[in-house]
């Protein structure tokens, strides 16, 4: 295929230019009831975007509580956009009233900038409506941008809406402008299809929403000039996982035919008029997924609605593709001319989803149906915006009631008597609901089920078996040792202190995983999975199954588990200084020095290189990252988090063919592409890895330079360069030897090789990062006056430990070894002593 990026973006931009007073006209459709636009601390209207905005106190339906507490501030010079010259700083609570003309939902957009002169940069403030939490502890210290625009959806269902800005900790609370705007009845829906389990999700509409993605696949910049609600879309290039998968096109805007039951107020024209296809991924296999990879806050749900044309066909029924939210199918054989009657017609579907299993991250993919004579799939706009939890916040767990006390006003005393004991009743009401509840499920969940530990035949496995006693768990004893002890539900709460959160070590897609501590004073790591999940079983089924065959050094042992009332805890041993990745970035812990972090990553490969050739059958991890690399006391490496792990191949196969899973930034692509799992994606994960130790940041940030977004591919750039050195982390200069560096940069480049067949095993990247280290301890023994030793000289090459014996290391004799501990630390082939790419490249 030809890429049309370029070609076709050039006529939308000039028409977005061109055709501004059109779209103008076409912003006159929808006329909001209320439409408060107001710049605040300013003494003189503002304009922006073609928008007038009123000072804040001049407003006649706005009254501003404790303006007395505020002062104005303004500049002229340093503000990126007009509606960022002025603000207003509150040193109290402080409270926006608006006058509300028509109930139902409104667009609330904040507008932040630290203006210059009032140390407004390390200011904390919390914002909030009298239901929903908007914004908690918010400050521009610990936010990685120069100014802040929110966008929410709120449902107002009274004569008035409040707003209140919060100074925290000692601090002053700002803003710089606000809009409170009606929305159209039909643009948030009541219900929508919740993903995994598919099922309604109703109340949606009860809900605050709060903007997070909104782009026009495809296509241009659009602002408040091109879309009747004054909404913003992004361009989604930034956002693919992969850039060669995806092509733009584009036809007239004026060619999009809008169905009798839907308007502009959806989505304007300009983005049905664009869309991404299936582009040129340079792959044999030509059914792969076009995908977009976006970070969220893993606490939350998300609505989703996707928008889609069919611009491309020639014909109806021809275009024939599945759209895929993570790991769960939304849509399958998604017949678009079908669905909307004809071509060149929009339609959009909507969808309730979390992020994906173990990770911060939200996934949007679509693919072509095998069964489609025409290979293609089309997205023209997606949009996410974050769900307010059972706190009603979209920030932390803290509801209003515990953020906000309100103003006395005169004359209403009653009112708020009112609502305080309104409130009162209606928190009496929920917790009578959640005790029925409670109830309920304890009933319920006498007939449930539990995960049993049980041995069929020589292999470990799982049965779901009802339990015999209520609120008991259903055990039995196992003749595995390495299965490890059953834990009851009361141990398990006298050890997390009844999973007190100040003990709260993470949270995964699984559930959130405890510091606990015995009677006796054993810590422990204590993962309860999340109830009722079906991915939660799987995972759980799975976890128990691959640590109970499995014992070595630098693997994280499971001590345990606890089935009881329904939970899915399994205990492990506790792992002192957390994962690899917050001895990285993201936290004030010391930095590794480069010794550390070359043994780090020779522990972790050796645990690898044991699941790949330790057993009879080996062992693929499918989600090797910096979190799932834990370090002990002394640092020592192991690898953790077995949930998504599957049997290799068979010694008569060459792959095995699965659904992608995994965490994208680390996501072998050619597994992605073809589903074909190898133990050579795991090769490619721990290439990540080894970037990561090396350049400390995240494996995708997409808010760098798009060139940056990706360490694996920004890395490469400078490994193919031999400047390496150039992104490393600023705390290794001078302390690295540079042909350590050198093997180290070799030994990354050759795991992230496009191909697995161009990959090296597990044991040859481990050879190699020995070497590595080899070569840095000689540095360090040379720089020393008083050491005559001749053990760590660079031209001396390590002696390679033989391989694994696979003939006798079998399922059964690694069950009953104890612990294999370091057997195959070291087993590599003994003919590498560097990395060779067999296709010469």
């Amino acid at each position: 295929m030809v890429n049309l990026r370029t070609i076709s973006w050039m006529p939308l931009v000039l028409a977005v230019v061109v055709s501004s007073f059109l779209t103008q006209d076409s912003n006159a459709a929808f006329a909001p009831a209320d439409n408060y636009l107001l710049a605040c601390g300013s003494s003189q209207n503002v304009t922006y975007m073609d928008q007038t905005y009123v000072p804040d106190l001049l407003h006649s339906s706005v009254a501003l509580e404790s303006k007395e507490n505020s002062i104005a501030a303004m500049s002229n010079t340093s503000a990126p956009f007009s509606i960022y010259q002025s603000a207003r700083i509150f040193h109290s609570t402080a409270f926006y009233k608006f006058d509300i003309k028509q109930e139902g939902h409104h667009w609330i957009r904040l507008y932040f900038y630290p203006l210059p002169g009032h140390n407004l940069t390390s200011a904390s403030m919390t914002v909030v409506t009298e239901n929903f939490v908007l914004l908690n502890n918010f400050s521009f210290k610990s936010y990685n941008g120069s100014y802040l625009f929110k966008e929410y959806a709120i449902n107002v269902d009274s004569d008035s809406l409040i707003l209140a800005l919060i100074p925290s900790n000692n601090s002053v609370a700002f803003i710089s402008a606000i809009e409170v705007v009606s929305v159209p009845d039909e643009l948030i829906p009541d219900q929508a299809v919740a993903l995994s389990p598919v099922a309604p999700f109703n109340g949606l509409s009860r809900l605050a929403l709060e903007t997070v993605y909104r782009l026009n696949m495809g296509g241009p910049h659009l602002t408040a000039l091109n879309d009747t609600l004054g909404r913003t879309w992004e361009n989604d290039v930034k956002y693919l996982h992969v850039n060669s998968s995806a092509v733009s096109v584009s036809v007239s805007p004026s060619s999009i035919k809008y169905p009798a039951t839907m308007t502009p107020e959806i989505a304007p024209n300009w983005v049905y008029a664009t869309a991404e296809t299936m582009g040129d991924a340079n792959v044999p296999n030509v059914n792969f997924n076009i995908t977009w990879v976006l970070p969220v806050d893993p606490n939350f749900m998300y609505f989703i609605r996707v928008h889609f044309c069919d611009i491309v066909s020639e014909s109806l029924n021809s275009l024939l593709f599945n759209l895929y939210v993570n790991d769960d199918a939304a849509l399958l054989d998604l017949d678009l001319s079908n669905l909307a009657g004809n071509l060149d017609v929009p339609l959009y579907k909507d969808f309730v989803s979390n992020s994906s299993v173990n990770s911060s991250v939200l996934t949007v993919s679509v693919g072509p149906d095998t069964s489609a004579d025409w290979i293609d799939a089309i997205m023209n706009g997606l949009e996410i915006m974050k769900i307010s939890n059972v706190a009603r916040s979209l920030s932390g767990v803290q509801s209003v009631e515990t953020l906000l006390v309100l103003p006395h006003k005169k004359n209403k005393i009653g009112v708020i008597l009112g609502s305080a004991l309104g409130a009162s009743a209606a928190l009496a009401l929920i917790a009578l609901c959640c005790c029925c509840f409670i109830a309920r499920r304890s009933k319920t969940s006498n007939q449930g089920h539990s995960w049993i530990p049980s041995l069929h035949g020589n292999s470990l496995t799982l049965t779901k078996t009802a339990s015999r006693k209520s609120g008991t768990a259903s055990c039995i004893s196992l003749a595995s040792p390495n299965v490890g002890r059953f834990f009851s539900f009361q141990e398990i709460m006298d050890a997390t202190n009844k999973f007190d959160e100040s003990l709260l070590l993470g949270v995964g897609g699984f559930g959130r995983v405890y510091k606990g501590t015995m009677e006796d004073g054993t810590r422990l790591a204590v993962k309860r999975g999340n109830t009722g999940s079906e991915q939660g079983i799987a995972e759980f089924q799975t976890e128990i199954e691959m640590l109970s065959k499995l014992r070595h050094r630098h693997l994280v042992s499971l001590i345990g588990y606890c089935d009881e009332r329904s939970e899915m805890i399994l205990v492990y041993e506790y792992m002192a200084n957390g994962p690899l990745r917050s001895h990285l970035y993201g936290t004030d812990l010391p930095p590794l020095s480069w010794k550390q972090r070359l043994e780090i990553c020779i522990g972790a490969a050796r645990g690898l290189h044991y699941l790949h050739t330790g057993a009879s059958q080996s062992i693929i991890h499918r989600d090797v990252k910096t979190t799932n690399i834990l370090l002990d006391e002394n640092f020592v490496a192991k690898v953790a988090d077995f949930g998504l792990s599957k049997a290799g191949p068979a010694l008569d196969q060459t792959h095995v063919s699965t659904a992608v899973k995994g965490s994208f930034g680390y996501l072998d692509p050619e597994y992605f592409r073809r589903q074909q799992l190898t133990e050579k994606s795991d090769v490619y994960s721990f290439g990540v890895v080894l970037m990561e130790v090396l350049c400390t940041r995240p494996a995708l940030n997409p808010v760098l330079p798009r060139e940056q977004v990706n360490i694996a591919e920004w890395a490469m750039i400078w490994q193919k360069k031999g400047m390496l050195d150039r992104i490393m982390d600023p705390n290794l200069e001078g302390q690295v030897n540079p042909a350590s560096l050198k093997k180290f940069g070799e030994t990354a480049e050759k795991c992230l090789a496009e191909y697995g067949a161009d990959r090296p095993s597990m044991g040859d990247v481990l050879w190699n990062l020995e070497y590595a280290l080899q070569l840095e301890e000689a540095s360090s023994a040379l720089t020393e006056p008083n050491d005559n030793s001749t053990n760590h000289i660079p031209g001396v090459p390590l002696t390679p430990v033989e391989p694994f014996d696979n003939s006798v290391s079998n399922i059964e004799g690694i069950v009953n070894s104890g612990t294999d501990d370091d057997a195959g630390d070291a087993a590599t082939s003994s003919v590498f002593s560097q990395l060779v790419n067999p296709r010469g490249r």
